[in-house]
């Protein structure tokens, strides 16, 4: 190779970083679901944007703040604040990788739980220069196993995050301890079919909302084959 390829190379940008946006509306349990995640050693380099530390308590998990808006976990990854919008956090990670000030392979984003996630998808894939360093590695939704089919009934957002989900994950099942909740229980499940028939449902009180289940669910894998139709 020449030098002239050799420089050509190394200006290559690095592979799109994954992430994962985790969504559901207010009480579904997203605090509860994200401070299990934290825990578990798949996602140790991973950066995680929320709104304000002090919605999620996550006091168990902090070892020092290493910025204005970002704190060092003990499992080694990190988490940062949304002071301002999307497209200033994501690029605030940017600098600090690029710069090494920290260090990531992955990104986890929390909603609020009255956010209509189209925006946050659209800054996540159109983005002229958010598209070439991030890749949408897919969308968690959470729902509320006993409330659940009420918030759809009464809440557009809600609905709209179950739509654009590629996981549901369903919490407080264990709470299903009467006939009338069991019943609403599998209206919601079929609710939720009609909606988004393609995404799998999975039990948080059953353990299956694991990394494996929830990491690499989505549009995108640089190692996924694209099958031959010829054949």
């Amino acid at each position: 190779m020449t030098q002239a390829g050799e420089t050509a190379g190394a200006r290559q940008p690095p592979p799109p970083i994954p992430l994962t946006v985790l969504t559901g509306f207010l009480g579904a349990g997203k605090t509860t679901l994200l401070n299990t995640l934290l825990k578990h050693p798949a996602l140790a380099d991973t950066a995680v944007i929320v709104n304000e530390f002090g919605e999620i308590g996550l006091d168990h998990l902090l070892v020092e703040y290493v910025g204005d808006n970002m704190v060092l976990l003990q499992s080694g990854g990190l988490c940062c604040t949304m002071r301002g919008d999307l497209v200033d956090a994501l690029e605030t990670l940017l600098r600090d990788l690029d710069n090494r000030r920290c260090k990531f392979s992955r990104v986890l984003l929390e909603t609020t739980g009255l956010a209509d996630p189209a925006p946050v998808l659209h800054t996540a894939m159109a983005h002229p220069y958010l598209v070439m360093r991030y890749r949408l590695d897919g969308v968690v939704t959470v729902i509320d196993a006993v409330n659940g089919l009420k918030t759809l009934d009464e809440h557009a957002e809600a609905v709209k995050q179950a739509a654009v989900a590629d996981r549901i994950v369903l919490t407080k099942s264990d709470l299903l301890d009467t006939p009338g909740r069991r019943a609403d229980h599998a209206k919601l499940l079929a609710r939720l079919r009609a909606l988004n028939p393609a995404a799998p449902i999975l039990d948080a009180a059953k353990g299956d909302a694991t990394p494996a289940q929830l990491l690499s669910c989505g549009l995108y894998d640089p190692e996924r084959k694209i099958p031959d139709v010829r054949k």
